[in-house]
């Protein structure tokens, strides 16, 4: 019948530097990215030594990223909220109490990635190492490839830019400068053409510990070598593949049955 792509809530690859404290539950909707430039110099800054004081200052996104050395330091599960959203944009802005947007919450997913980056220096511009797999991973969790927004504004405009929050309700890529409440000025003009995957299939969460091991897909009724399979066989994979489609609809809404219907046009041609 087909694979089911299986992902951790945890990146591969990432290093694991937990949080003691996340945004909490999310509140389902569409599945979003944002990204969000931490004001800081990649030849200086450590991925590491930048999670480690986010963590201190109480507004951990879920990675921080180095695009020019590549390394990834995951702070939170994908499948919880994290705190960047809304509170001080750079990586040396300490405040008291970080105000935290609702933004944090929105969507089945809404990854925030903290790069090592100036707002007014585009990283698109320069190395991005890592970028391929962090894309893929992101593209495993249902996130399309678009930018209902387009292009984030440059660092000169961005304060004054549009946040739409009917283009953050249909997912997807967003710039911290493009999220509804929140008045960010990063990442700048970016080009979003290098931050774009192509769409994979939806995954099955699962909320494990952390494997080092390579994530591997779960064959579900692939088609058996011998035509006289009995019909118990078939049945119990029939049954199978009913409970993995149960599970995705739970963890991913009802959208996917709407994304995977035929048109009524192509319905009518299977049938002629």
């Amino acid at each position: 019948m087909g694979e089911w792509p299986v992902v951790d809530a945890w990146m591969p690859g990432a290093r694991c530097l937990r949080a003691q404290t996340d945004g909490g539950t999310l509140r389902g909707g569409a599945p979003r990215v944002v990204w969000q430039a931490l004001g800081a110099d990649p030849r200086l800054i450590s991925a590491t030594s930048a999670a480690e004081r986010l963590v201190q200052q109480g507004r951990p996104p879920h990675l921080v990223w180095n695009p020019l050395s590549g390394d990834i330091v995951q702070l939170i599960p994908v499948v919880r909220a994290a705190c960047s959203l809304g509170a001080p944009e750079g990586l040396d802005c300490w405040t008291s109490t970080p105000k935290a947007a609702p933004a944090n919450r929105q969507g089945r997913l809404c990854a925030q990635v903290g790069v090592l980056a100036w707002a007014w220096e585009p990283f698109t511009d320069g190395p991005m190492h890592g970028a391929e797999a962090l894309l893929s991973w992101l593209a495993s969790w249902g996130v399309p490839s678009r930018w209902p927004a387009g292009r984030p504004a440059p660092f000169t405009h961005a304060q004054t830019a549009a946040r739409s929050c009917a283009q953050w309700a249909l997912g997807g890529h967003f710039g911290a400068s493009q999220v509804p409440g929140w008045n960010a000025v990063g990442p700048g003009a970016i080009d979003i053409g290098l931050l774009s995957a192509p769409a994979t299939a939806p995954c099955v969460p699962i909320n494990g510990s952390r494997s080092s091991r390579p994530v591997h897909a779960v064959h579900v009724g692939r088609p058996d070598a011998h035509a006289g399979r009995s019909d118990a066989h078939a049945g119990r994979s029939e049954a199978l593949t009913h409970t993995l489609r149960m599970a995705l609809t739970d963890m991913l809404g009802p959208e996917l049955d709407a994304d995977r219907a035929p048109a009524p046009g192509r319905l009518e041609r299977q049938r002629a």
